[in-house]
């Protein structure tokens, strides 16, 4: 049944694409179009700023073949750090490995084939098409990888990550395929952090490591979410007063990797009581609704109030009401037609400096202090 479809594997993007620009400047005057040409526009003018700009990703968007769009924003220094599902850094390994994916259609959309589709052994992601040994095969290899003696003991995602990214760009170059997300992030020392990292398979294959010592912390990975919670903190208050910058956040679709892009500041003001305003730039693509109150549909006015967003940044935030993968090929179109690749900022070496200036600001501050002689 696959063999007859086309595969999911896209050429990475470049500026000579199409002029995609002049279409957007031109044609989308209203409505929708309107608001994607702002977060366009609003993009491009973060990276010429200079901002540090973060990048979450939900929804299957790799399955999708956007890792194509994807890394050449990291390749030319537009995306500076990564908040996403784990499902999607673990379905873009599929590429790496050389493995395909293939375009379903409106009836395998449908649901129609799903009976036959598992007689079969195929997945589906909606329309999006592969087989099952895919998955297999993909985790057989992730478990591998983590039997090296690097993988063994406490460490945040952003680690994790990293280590992975080593052992993904080296099977990309023998496999001569493009290298993933993780791969990229490897190579540009770009921090990328999972806030749920038992919801994936990633996850799935390190709780497997475990298992072989339950009681041993030198067998697998121990992932702390308080080391990415204090890491991304550190790198947002880093940016934007050790360096007196300008941070971005760019949002594809909501859910956990939104919130945690986003609470670095509550995490900054409230918690650790320093000084902060919220991010400068905003951008989210989403199609959930306001209304039914989840952080998903959640508005950039509203981030305000939780100091999560500049007030006086609010009149140029931007949120379009788009399916990602319609927004962002757009998005990056433009941005690789306006704008001059910046040099890597390579935070993840900074991690640890970053996070210590954190700490150290924190024990000084006077919440803190506060707190400490409350409770003597």
């Amino acid at each position: 049944m696959l063999k007859k479809r086309p595969k999911v594997a896209p050429p990475p993007l470049n500026e000579g694409s199409a002029d995609v620009a002049h279409l957007i400047d031109t044609y989308f005057n209203a409505f929708n179009s309107a608001r994607i040409r702002e977060a366009c526009q609003l993009f491009a003018e973060m990276i010429d700023a200079g901002a540090t700009i973060g990048l979450s990703l939900s929804g299957a968007l790799t399955p999708a073949g956007l890792s194509a769009v994807i890394t050449p924003l990291i390749e030319n220094g537009f995306v500076d750090y990564i908040s996403s599902t784990g499902a999607n850094l673990y379905h873009d390994l599929h590429f790496d490995l050389g493995f395909d994916l293939f375009r379903g259609d409106a009836q395998v959309a449908s649901g129609a084939h799903d009976v036959m589709l598992r007689e079969e052994q195929v997945i589906r992601v909606y329309d999006v098409l592969f087989e099952a040994d895919v998955l297999y095969k993909t985790d057989d290899w992730l478990f591998k990888v983590m039997l090296a003696p690097e993988f063994r003991g406490r460490m945040g995602t952003a680690e994790l990550h990293h280590k992975l990214g080593k052992y993904a760009l080296e099977t990309a170059r023998k496999t001569e395929a493009k290298p993933s997300i993780l791969a990229t992030c490897h190579r540009h020392d770009v921090p990328v952090w999972s806030p749920s990292p038992g919801d994936s398979t990633i996850g799935l294959n390190v709780a497997a490591m475990q298992l072989r010592d339950p009681k041993s912390l030198e067998v697998a990975p121990m992932i702390d979410p308080s080391i990415d919670v204090n890491d991304m903190a550190g790198l947002v208050y880093d940016c934007k007063t050790t360096q007196a910058g300008t941070s971005g956040v760019v949002i594809l679709g909501g859910g956990a990797p939104k919130n945690f892009l986003l609470q670095t500041e509550p995490q900054i003001q409230e918690i650790l009581g320093l000084e902060g305003k919220g991010h400068d730039y905003f951008i989210q693509v989403t199609d959930a609704r306001v209304d039914t109150g989840g952080l998903s549909g959640a508005t950039p006015s509203e981030a305000v109030s939780w100091g999560k967003v500049d007030p006086d940044k609010l009149p140029g935030c931007v949120v379009a009401y788009c399916d990602s993968t319609i927004a962002l090929p757009l998005m990056a179109s433009y941005a690789l037609r306006k704008c001059k690749p910046r040099p890597q900022k390579r935070l993840f070496g900074r991690l640890e400096q970053m996070t210590s200036l954190l700490s150290e600001n924190f024990r000084a501050s006077e919440r803190y202090q506060r707190l400490l002689a409350e409770s003597e």
